[in-house]
């Protein structure tokens, strides 16, 4: 049974965003639609809400009309790294704040099909967009293809994966029977290449690596850096941007990227020292937001 999906720090996001009526908005992580709706009711139908996904199925006719309704609503179907590209297409002048949520919705997770979620037994492809084009990176491709060095690099490198070397080495051996083509294979070579004590802490024993192909097969990190370079110069003076990271190699990375924005360029300043995390009363009622991490700068 999937769980609706509940989006993680919405109060905490849209309060710092320090909006008004009238403003143009960018919502370059739509996903299911949560950050989208209550954007869409604070600027209201003088303001203007643009929302990015690479997936065009998440734009539901039902949420589209909805959003239509309440403000003047543009979708765009596109990674959010082009979104400098996307925006300078649709002739926007400015910005007046951003949210760019990093994790996957449970819809994604739970209800896609590609292979995101490893209590499924799906196809390998841990991609963003719905259908695969020829010559997009897969979890697949990556898994039957890849060096057993190069897998254990975003082992280790993406997912922090204590076991990297030992994944990579029985991921290598599984696919000379036959190319590991479900997530159920996959969970079971991890499964047996893993000490049984990782098997049983709070963390699934399979979620490092999951987490850890889906960065490389969407070259999430890239897109990430490339999407926070590409929105500066579309800032209105004063607007915000707010990332919320899901785990610790996206969080120094948007860390990183702000701090030079600030020291470099002097474009921005830093609006959250610290990040920003989940409150006690809605880790209770979504334990899934324990890793969520909040940070803001604004334009200067």
């Amino acid at each position: 049974m999937s769980m609706a999906h509940r989006t993680v720090l919405l109060h905490e996001t849209i309060e710092s965003l320090k909006l008004k009526a009238g403003d143009v908005v960018l919502d370059a992580t739509f996903g299911g639609g949560g950050h989208s709706r209550a954007l869409a009711q604070l600027v209201g139908a003088k303001g203007r809400l643009i929302a990015f996904d690479a997936d065009r199925s998440v734009f539901t006719p039902e949420l589209t009309e909805e959003l239509t309704r309440l403000t003047r609503f543009t979708q765009v179907v596109a990674n959010f790294r082009d979104l400098a590209g996307e925006l300078a297409m649709l002739e926007v002048q400015k910005i007046d704040g951003a949210i760019f949520d990093l994790g996957l919705s449970s819809t994604q997770l739970e209800e896609s099909g590609r292979g995101f979620s490893f209590q499924r037994d799906e196809p390998l492809h841990m991609t963003f967009k719905a259908n695969p084009e020829e010559g997009d990176v897969t979890a697949e491709i990556i898994l039957n293809r890849w060096s057993e060095e190069n897998i254990a690099v975003i082992l280790r490198g993406f997912g922090e994966e204590r076991y990297a070397r030992s994944i990579a080495k029985a991921i290598v051996a599984a696919r000379k029977s036959g190319p590991l083509r479900r997530t159920g294979e996959l969970v079971e070579v991890i499964h047996q290449a893993t000490p049984s004590r990782y098997h049983h802490g709070r963390t699934h024993f399979a979620t490092r690596t999951f987490q850890a192909l889906r960065m490389a097969a969407n070259d999430e990190l890239g897109a990430i850096e490339q999407a926070l370079r590409g929105i500066l110069p579309f800032l209105a003076k004063g607007a915000r941007i707010a990332v919320i990271a899901f785990h610790s190699v996206e969080d120094r990375l948007v860390k990183r990227l702000f701090r030079e924005f600030e020291a470099n360029d002097h474009m921005v300043k830093r609006v959250t020292k610290k990040p920003i995390v989940p409150s006690e009363s809605e880790l209770k009622e979504n334990p899934r937001a324990r890793s969520a991490k909040l940070r803001v700068v604004e334009k200067i």
